[in-house]
């Protein structure tokens, strides 16, 4: 197992003294080969627990960000991830422009064939937020996908869970 992490220069991976970062940092964000370069899967991350800071009033903001994403040659790493995740904790930005700016990190992270980001925030003031972003490489074909899903999306939503 240590001969991959270190051929892969996974640095956090197994780590028992990791630090979690207090503010955003993408620079936490780890990749590794993905091993089945041969067909399109799907990998889905669903974060439960993920909080930001209202950027106007610091007050905090919660929500389940679901991440699918269709693998090219580098895969993120989970548990980098969710150090990522977590450093915006204490940063402040809008709930529409959390969501946009880790579709940027991870697709200029990974270059995937199709990525995309939805994210569930809870009521604040009986409101709910459901930003949604996504982005297909050009290289792959998935830009149709693209625009289905960013209709798509609003249907799933109808069942109260954010899931399909």
């Amino acid at each position: 197992m240590s001969d991959v992490r270190e051929s892969e220069g996974l640095t956090l991976l197994g780590n028992q003294g990791t630090s979690y970062p207090t503010d955003y940092d993408p620079g936490v964000l780890e990749t590794f080969q993905n091993n089945h370069l041969d067909r399109d899967y799907m990998v889905t991350f669903r974060c439960p627990e993920f909080t930001t800071l209202c950027p106007i009033t610091g007050q905090p903001d919660f929500a389940t960000l679901y991440i699918n994403y269709i693998p090219h040659i580098r895969m993120v790493e989970s548990k980098s991830l969710k150090l990522y995740l977590f450093s915006f904790r204490n940063h402040g930005d809008f709930h529409e422009d959390v969501t946009n700016v880790i579709v940027n990190d991870l697709a200029k992270l990974m270059e995937p064939k199709y990525l995309e980001v939805r994210g569930l925030f809870y009521p604040r003031g009986g409101i709910s937020i459901y930003p949604f972003a996504n982005w297909a490489h050009p290289d792959f074909g998935y830009a149709e996908l693209a625009r289905t899903r960013m209709f798509e999306q609003l249907s799933d939503l109808d069942r109260g869970d954010g899931t399909r």
